[in-house]
């Protein structure tokens, strides 16, 4: 089982991908655990700031130190983690391999930046690893964790319904996923290929193993320099 604990000044924009589909069939078969925590919790004074003027005088907020080192010190005490995360813009851009690693580890924490940015020395000295989604800037990292989960706890055995599944999605092998269909076989004149419908396994094994090496070749070439 993996656990999952994100922390969050938004923990509202969570709630519905995480609650949902196969995420939410991992959960109820308790092969997975989202906790999603409010860092205004742990805000300071009666309105619970978590984000203060930055120094130096730029524009923007920037989440505070404190509340971050409360909430991250209080469940590193709680148990170990393999990895505390800062989803961040100038982060390790994410991959498949990058989930499979995910997936095998059992404890994380996920935290999601908000405002400018967050205090550099969150960064510095309780982060062990930085992710992005792609180069480009959200308002917060609530839907890039989701997208963390979601890609990580579809991985672990018993959470999709057919395993082998997951094996053959793109980017596994640094490859595009084939062409699928389904019936009917000839629609408006569009025809399934005649492979599909031979029966025979290698030859379809062989045809798919093509198209991948095809469509990889065509939309993402930089994938086979890998």
């Amino acid at each position: 089982m993996i656990r999952i604990d994100i922390l969050s000044v938004v923990p509202e924009l969570l709630e519905s991908p995480l609650n949902h589909s196969i995420v939410q069939r991992a959960k109820s078969s308790g092969l997975a655990e989202i906790h999603i925590h409010d860092i205004r919790e742990y805000g300071k004074g009666n309105y619970r700031q978590v984000d203060d003027y930055c120094f130096g005088g730029d524009a923007g907020m920037v989440l505070m130190i404190e509340p971050v080192f409360k909430i991250i010190t209080k469940l590193k005490s709680e148990r170990d983690y393999d990895e505390i995360i800062y989803m961040s813009p100038d982060g390790e851009l994410f991959n498949q391999k990058m989930a499979n690693q995910l997936s095998c580890m059992n404890n994380i924490i996920i935290l999601c930046g908000h405002y400018k940015g967050i205090d550099h020395r969150i960064r510095e000295h309780l982060i062990t690893r930085e992710i992005s989604i792609g180069d480009y800037v959200l308002s917060g990292g609530e839907i890039p964790a989701a997208i963390i989960c979601d890609a990580v706890i579809r991985l672990i055995p018993g959470a999709l319904s057919d395993e082998s599944s997951a094996l053959s999605d793109s980017f596994q092998d640094n490859l595009l996923a084939p062409p699928v269909y389904t019936r009917p076989a000839e629609f408006n004149g569009w025809k399934v290929p005649d492979v599909l419908l031979s029966g025979n396994p290698k030859l379809i094994k062989d045809w798919q193993e093509q198209e991948s090496i095809e469509r990889t070749k065509k939309l993402r070439p930089e994938l086979l320099k890998d």
